[in-house]
């Protein structure tokens, strides 16, 4: 590397150094706040130790604890990066170590809280920062039992935890975006945090949490909107399984803080076992969530949006057609499921009186539009409507009374993969934005590029300006009264009101069915 180009960058704790490569400078691995082990385990972020002399940042960090995976079907998603309690770290692409001032956007991975990283390939965010002239960061966060877990309540404070250290995480590292991106060519007061699934859940906690207010400025939100927390009791009642599994008094907090990490994910899937429903034995995608205690997360999120705590912020916010399909591969009772078991499945999720009503409206819309009817199919669409579609537009509609420049878009686009059944499944949306799209499981072709250029232009335009029209999609208007919704697919356009006879059919159900609220269960 010849000098003009050396990647070394001072920041607050030290010098450190990464890669230039193909104009860009990637720099990895940055820890953004000190290993959370030993006795910071289950406690807030704490600051980074300064080094002394140049940290090479030539390789990503390891990554929070979580189990493996795999699925020869799915390689393109599949998560196989070293695993460590130490995982506090970020990486940055910037097209300039320079005082350009450059749009930043901080990326927050999804994976139910339980798994994924901020350095998989498929959010590897050298084509976005170099086809828009941005700073793009990502992040690591605590997951599952050690980001997730409340021990304040049952340990009396021994363990101050809230379950939601992952959270507080991601608002450390936006401090050090905060206080350290200028080295990097970027703009502190321009940043859009984005992200997917339990990424896009977790921004739109952060929208309600005091200590992340003013850290960013726009957010997009994909596939997940903050409508999967748990309440304090369920917080309560999860640690007190985890305490029951490991035969521990509350008051043992030495023993608590020497489990061993494969101690821990091993009670995470005894604990997943233990609470998934009998009629979805293996739909429990996840133990843990945020924790609504009522301090760092003070309330359910949409409850604080309909209250303006996300006022000052320029959102873009949807989800994809079909998210359900990919979410119920495991789901093997599934394919068998008849009228009788689709009724008592969706009697976890509502009142009895909503359940006829509701899958009458999707059979017939279904049935107009020639899509299948079958009951596995059925049983796909609500469930991507309860838990994605339905929250995303009470989120959107609660943050328009407070910002009229709120934006929509359905993800339309169909995955190759496993024959064509995936359809516009969850996830597939990603490797669009990153432009890290997989023959095998996003598709090809001049219809992919396209689809791809369409979505990084919107989300660049949108990190720019907070509009995301662009030159290849033309104008994009706000949702509004006319619920305008980009679909973003093999062709993309703007429209008014799409499917909304499946939006209509949950008008008389209360807004409690639709995400998911865990209580004391």
């Amino acid at each position: 590397m010849d000098k003009e180009n050396e990647a070394i960058v001072e920041i607050e704790s030290g010098k450190i150094e990464g890669n230039y490569l193909d104009g860009l400078y990637i720099l990895k691995g940055i820890p953004y706040a000190a290993p959370p082990i030993g006795e910071l385990r289950w406690m807030p972020p704490q600051p980074v130790e300064p080094w002394n002399g140049v940290r090479p940042t030539q390789t990503f960090g390891t990554i929070a604890p979580q189990a493996v995976m795999e699925n020869a079907a799915l390689e393109a998603i599949s998560i196989v990066e070293p695993q460590d309690e130490d995982c506090l770290y970020l990486n940055v692409w910037s097209p300039g170590l320079d005082d350009a001032r450059r749009p930043v956007m901080v990326w927050i991975h999804g994976g139910a809280f339980n798994m994924g990283s901020g350095s998989q390939p498929t959010s590897d965010a050298s084509k976005l920062a170099a086809r828009g002239d941005v700073v793009v960061v990502s992040i690591n966060y605590r997951l599952g039992l050690l980001g997730f877990l409340n021990l304040n309540e049952i340990t009396g404070g021994g363990i101050p935890s809230t379950g939601n250290e992952g959270l507080l995480d991601q608002v450390a590292a936006l401090r050090w975006v905060r206080d350290n991106i200028a080295a990097f060519g970027g703009d502190p007061d321009n940043v859009t945090v984005f992200g997917e699934s339990a990424g896009g859940m977790s921004i739109g906690c952060l929208l309600a949490m005091p200590q992340a207010k003013g850290l960013f400025q726009k957010a997009i939100l994909q596939s997940g909107v903050g409508s999967t927390v748990s309440l304090l009791d369920g917080g309560v009642m999860l640690s007190g399984k985890f305490l029951e599994f490991f035969n521990l008094d509350s008051s043992d907090i030495d023993s608590l803080r020497s489990l061993t990490v494969e101690q821990l994910l091993s009670a995470n899937q005894e604990l997943k076992n233990q609470l998934a429903r009998k009629e979805e034995e293996d739909m429990r995608i996840t133990v843990t969530a945020p924790v609504v205690d009522g301090k760092t997360l003070p309330e359910i999120p949409i409850d604080a949006v309909r209250k303006g705590s996300a006022a000052g912020i320029t959102v873009l916010a949807g989800t994809n057609l079909e998210e359900w399909k990919l979410l119920c591969l495991m789901d093997f009772g599934l394919p068998n499921l008849d009228e009788d078991g689709l009724t008592r499945r969706f009697q976890y999720y509502f009142s009895a009186e909503y359940i006829p009503g509701l899958m009458e409206a999707y059979r017939k819309v279904r049935s107009a539009r020639g899509a299948d009817t079958s009951i596995p199919e059925i049983y796909k669409a609500i469930q991507t409507d309860r838990m994605f579609r339905m929250p995303c537009l009470q989120f959107i509609e609660a943050q328009s009374l407070y910002n009229p420049s709120t934006y929509n878009y359905l993800f339309t686009w169909e995955s190759p993969a496993l024959g064509g059944t995936l359809g516009a499944c969850h996830g597939l949306d990603i490797g669009f934005v990153f432009g890290t799209y997989d023959p095998a499981f996003h598709g090809s072709g001049p219809e992919a590029d396209r689809l791809s250029m369409n979505m990084q232009d919107a989300w660049l335009a949108f990190a720019r300006t907070g509009n995301p029209g662009c030159e290849s999609l033309g104008d994009w208007q706000p949702y509004g009264e006319r619920r305008m919704t980009m679909l973003l697919g093999n062709d993309s356009y703007l429209a008014e009101e799409p499917y909304d006879e499946e939006r209509r059919a949950w008008d008389s159900i209360p807004d409690v069915f639709t995400g998911e609220i865990r209580v004391d269960d």
